[in-house]
């Protein structure tokens, strides 16, 4: 059985079977089936499908959200933004995805052309983990079915109300039968459906842990694979930067779902001239963040989702203390629930394991860095690489900041965020491949070459 645990009461919301062996192998034909009709369909159904599920979660915000903060804790508010964030994704695939997908003509020298189209491949399995348990689900819905594939969905064990809210949205649409299923299985079982010929790629969003063994299963069955993994993104200030913005988009960015971001800025970087000033301006607004009920419209963070995640953010912590950093707040809050106050960790040695952690709760590391290459090292000096954030007025510097920032996005003056519009992933050990935008439609695509002659 899987369980979900309300992480602020440790109250047990309910339980789910586990799907047996003849019941995945049914749900892997029912994916073949449907992939027959659904990989020749017209676009202009696809997309009316895609507008379809919009409306399905539009009209259903407020119990999708209350579901994801019931299961792992996030802020109602945030729950709901999230939602309404999945039906422009969905939106913006129905409008502007056509238009990815139309074929283009190559002149050859030799004589000829040749034409490249973008074909389907089949059905794609999404492990996808609880942090933003719609949002990371539909960024892979939206440009696998507009590409002509199928879905099937591995979602973390903790999440699967929403796991299967998210299937109910796509059949409440008109979603055939086998077009998207959730499928409630243990992680173990996992390689089995990756190794399974029905199976044609397989895209994962989680731990490193995690992606190496995906990435492992995937390689030796020669299927496509896309990993989001994890990060620890630098938060770099220099002295021209407009501090009071700085340090409000930097409180926002580590409590932003109570630290549970693949891109939060988790690590602080602050020039020199102005690191005393800023740190007092950050310390006292991180002091000011209110955690408590997440349905309270006036919280600023929920709990963690669950006691585990946050016994292993006070574990970090208290290594780092060991090695010599210094926290302020950082405590486990008394109580019921899995709650935590935001806290800041200074005088972190740059040798020291947990700066080479991803610190998965709201607590920030700070640096100090001496002139921009300082900056530049500090930010580089681990082995993720996903995004960034850099504040700054000098051309000159964020020049240099967007070359020698060894990560897959890097924001200007503002905090890290998604977009449909633009890709998402990372390099280095934040994994490989893109989502969203053009490029992450295109990574579960056939790109077909047609030889024409003249």
């Amino acid at each position: 059985m899987l369980t979900s645990t309300n992480p602020a009461t440790g109250q047990e919301i309910a339980t789910y079977p586990e799907l047996t062996k003849d019941q995945l192998d049914s749900k892997l034909d029912a994916a073949v089936a449907t992939y027959r009709h659904w990989r020749i369909s017209p676009i202009k159904e696809r997309t009316e499908l895609l507008n379809r599920i919009a409306d399905q979660f539009e009209a259903n915000k407020e119990r999708l959200a209350r579901t994801a903060t019931e299961e792992m804790g996030k802020t109602l508010a945030s729950a709901i933004a999230e939602v309404q964030k999945c039906a422009s994704l969905l939106r913006h695939y129905a409008k502007a995805g056509p238009a990815m997908l139309e074929p283009e003509r190559i002149k050859l020298a030799g004589g000829g052309s040749a034409e490249v189209r973008w074909l389907p491949q089949g059905p794609v399995l999404a492990v996808m983990p609880w942090n933003f348990p719609f949002w990371q689900v539909v960024r892979f819905l939206a440009p696998t079915l507009l590409a002509g594939n199928v879905g099937l969905l591995k979602h973390a064990g903790i999440v699967q109300g929403v796991a299967g809210q998210i299937e109910e949205m796509v059949l409440a649409a008109g979603g055939p039968e086998g077009l998207f299923q959730n499928l409630p299985v243990q992680a173990s079982a996992v390689a089995g459906i990756i190794a399974d010929e029905r199976v044609v790629a397989v895209t994962l969003t989680g731990s490193e842990g995690a992606g190496e063994a995906v990435a492992a299963q995937a390689g030796k069955h020669l299927k496509k694979v896309v990993l989001e993994l994890g990060g620890s993104d630098p938060f770099i200030v220099m002295p021209s930067a407009d501090l009071d913005a700085a340090v409000t988009q930097a409180v926002k960015a580590r409590i932003q779902n109570t630290g549970q971001s693949c891109i939060c800025g988790k690590r602080l970087i602050v020039h020199a001239d102005i690191h005393d000033a800023f740190l007092d301006k950050f310390q006292a607004a991180m002091k000011q963040v209110k955690a408590g009920d997440p349905m309270d419209k006036d919280t600023d963070m929920g709990p963690l989702s669950s006691i585990e995640q946050r016994d292993t953010v006070l574990g970090q912590l208290e290594d780092a203390k060991k090695a010599g950093a210094k926290l302020v707040g950082g405590e486990a809050l008394p109580g019921a629930g899995a709650f935590m106050s935001a806290g800041v960790l200074t005088d972190v040695p740059l040798d020291s394991p947990v700066v080479k952690e991803e610190l998965f709760g709201p607590v920030m590391m700070v640096f100090r860095a001496a002139d921009i290459d300082e900056a530049i090292r500090i930010a580089n000096a681990i082995p993720y690489g996903l995004g960034s954030s850099v504040w700054t007025e000098d051309a000159e510097e964020k020049e240099r900041f967007i070359r020698d920032i060894e990560a897959g996005m890097t924001a200007i003056n503002q905090m890290l965020a998604s977009a449909p519009e633009a890709p998402f992933g990372g390099i280095k050990r934040s994994g490989h491949g893109r989502e969203l935008a053009r490029f992450g439609l295109h990574e579960f695509m056939n790109l077909k070459t047609v030889m024409l002659p003249d």
